[in-house]
């Protein structure tokens, strides 16, 4: 912290009281700097200097997440499969939301970033059979995307928790059609114009937008959750608001084949029938999102898919000891 006489002199140069010099002091978590902040009144000389009225701010509930933090029981390892591994700061929502899940469950999240581009048919075992889990986030392009696949691949036969966000669950609807409901050379039309199964396509409220900035879907959507899913599971309602931005959706004429094949729509947007949440049967926990509910995780409120995978991914880790 800064000494008396240093804050003193910034004080006089910068035309501010001494006491609204605040110290940002290095923390071990990001989680104890608003405790570090509010030692230093931060948050009281910001209420005057506005000349707002608030009530006296209440702790109790944040200094009970920090101290959990510092003491977590258990311990699981997670499988991050991306593109943009090198720079981890591009998922950095999921990073958190990850912890939030860990955090509900007295568990520290040890997060492993795993080039996409790196996994093939012959590397996959040993990339992959290590964790407790795998995920695969969301992003644009065919850059990795077989990679992708693959290790869903893994995640469905070897029974390993899976979380499948936005392309995710493209990859994870593309894998189960290739490789279960046997549609030999099924993909997204993202990927293969050319494909003969498009089980995913291009939203017909997308198929005549030629400007790319700022037209997909976009924003928060209502999702229908059926009961007696892993979804419900994890919502403990049958209806919940989602984040979106993709132009990509499941193709509602596969459907029908795809579930008899034991893949259930277990989340549904009403008005227009379109897939939200997918998830495998004969699967321990096997479930995927068209949104992003890494958007709507907080510390001390994780979003129900980020718990109810850690979760799973808990039993895994303590199924293996």
């Amino acid at each position: 912290p800064l000494s008396e006489d240093i804050k003193n002199k910034i004080a006089l140069f910068c035309d501010v009281e001494p006491r609204a010099v605040i110290s940002a002091l290095n923390a071990p978590s990001v989680y104890e700097v608003p405790l570090l902040l509010h030692e230093e009144e931060m948050d009281n000389i910001v209420i005057e200097h506005l000349h707002l009225k608030c009530k006296e701010a209440d702790f109790s509930e944040w200094k009970a997440l920090v101290k959990k933090i510092k003491d977590l029981k258990h311990r699981v390892k997670i499988a991050i499969v991306g593109k943009y591994v090198q720079l981890p700061d591009a998922y950095i929502s999921i990073v958190e939301a990850l912890r939030h899940g860990g955090f509900h469950h007295n568990a520290e999240v040890e997060i492993c970033w795993v080039d996409a581009e790196t996994i093939d048919p012959r590397e996959v075992e040993r990339k992959l059979a290590e964790f407790d889990g795998i995920l695969v986030p969301g992003g644009f392009g065919v850059r990795g995307i077989e990679g992708k696949i693959h290790a869903v691949r893994y995640a469905r036969k070897k029974g390993i928790p899976f979380l499948g966000i936005c392309l995710g669950l493209q990859c994870a609807v593309v894998e189960f059609a290739r490789n279960v409901a046997g549609l030999e050379g099924a993909n997204s039309l993202e990927f293969n114009p050319d494909t003969p199964h498009p089980v995913i396509f291009l939203m017909p409220s997308q198929r005549k937008v030629k400007e790319m900035g700022g037209t997909m879907r976009l924003g928060a959507y209502p999702c229908r959750i059926k009961p007696g899913t892993r979804a419900y599971e994890a919502y403990r309602n049958d209806l919940a608001f989602e984040r979106h931005r993709h132009r990509y959706e499941i193709n509602n004429a596969y459907r029908d084949q795809l579930a008899r094949e034991g893949m259930i729509f277990s989340g549904l947007y009403p008005d227009e029938d379109l897939v939200e949440i997918m998830e495998l049967k004969s699967h321990p926990w096997f479930v995927a999102s068209q949104f992003h509910p890494e958007f709507k995780s907080r510390p001390t409120r994780p979003h129900p898919l980020f718990r109810g995978f850690i979760g799973a991914a808990l039993k895994m880790a303590k199924s293996r000891k």
